[in-house]
């Protein structure tokens, strides 16, 4: 009996270890690894704490604004805690320009943070970040994001709005898809297959395939729609969520 176990342990070791073609390369004990740990697993994955070079992703262009305004004196939130009417516009014709601006607020203005939701997101990532804080009636500077921000500028703190975004914001958060946690539990094999197969231009398509057969059972988490199907629905949540919505980071998987 203990020789029958050694062998079936052994055999399940071999199968765990064992590359599969549904998950591109990857074993099962590897995909484990990257789902649960993606943090802690350098064997697979690194993220830099400081990049290499100034970071060019959305988010860093409204951090800085923000960063800029809260300054030494820090920035009065509104009664609900909020930013200020003023600089939401402001951050927004600078990183709209005009003619976009102008777009955008055709059919109603920027009255609160939520109504320009790049920068209601980018403050909220950014205190969970630990990077901004209120203090006394103000946003202020966390003294961790001063002591980076004097040590190597923007490039020391995206590693920490990527970290706080993919592990403790929602991305189910105001995007009117149904909650499927798991699509964000995942973003390291979607960064995998973009690091993988980012060399070439690819359809949003290719990637939806390559998501749904490595996890098919993602399809369960939905009942039948009346207008989209469960696969319709997982796909057009996914690319939202993974490719039009979510700020990348530059990383360096291991071989």
């Amino acid at each position: 009996m203990t020789g029958d176990g050694s062998n079936v342990g052994r055999h399940t070791q071999q199968r765990n270890q064992r590359p599969l073609d549904e998950f591109h390369g990857l074993s099962p004990e590897q995909m484990h690894r990257l789902l649960n740990f993606p943090f802690t697993s350098p064997e697979l994955i690194r993220f830099p704490e400081v990049l290499d070079t100034k970071p060019t992703a959305p988010i860093v262009a409204l951090l800085g604004m923000l960063l800029e305004a809260i300054g030494e004196k820090g920035l009065k939130p509104t009664a609900k805690g909020n930013l200020p009417r003023k600089f939401c516009r402001d951050a927004a014709l600078a990183y709209w320009g005009e003619e976009v601006y102008r777009e955008n607020t055709r059919f109603g203005g920027i009255n609160r943070e939520e109504d320009f939701g790049d920068v209601h997101i980018t403050r909220v990532t950014a205190e969970l970040a630990g990077l901004i804080r209120k203090y006394k009636g103000r946003f202020i500077l966390s003294r961790n994001c001063r002591a980076l921000l004097t040590a190597n500028g923007l490039a020391a703190l995206y590693p920490y709005l990527f970290k706080a975004y993919v592990e403790q914001f929602n991305w189910s958060y105001r995007d009117g898809y149904p909650d499927l946690r798991f699509i964000q539990t995942a973003f390291v094999f979607t960064l995998y297959l973009l690091v993988r197969y980012g060399g070439t231009w690819r359809p949003h398509a290719f990637y939806e395939d390559c998501f749904l057969r490595a996890f098919p059972r993602l399809l369960d988490e939905l009942p039948q729609h009346t207008i989209f199907t469960p696969e319709e629905e997982v796909r057009r949540c996914y690319t939202w969520r993974t490719l039009s919505s979510a700020w990348q980071l530059p990383i360096v998987v291991a071989p």
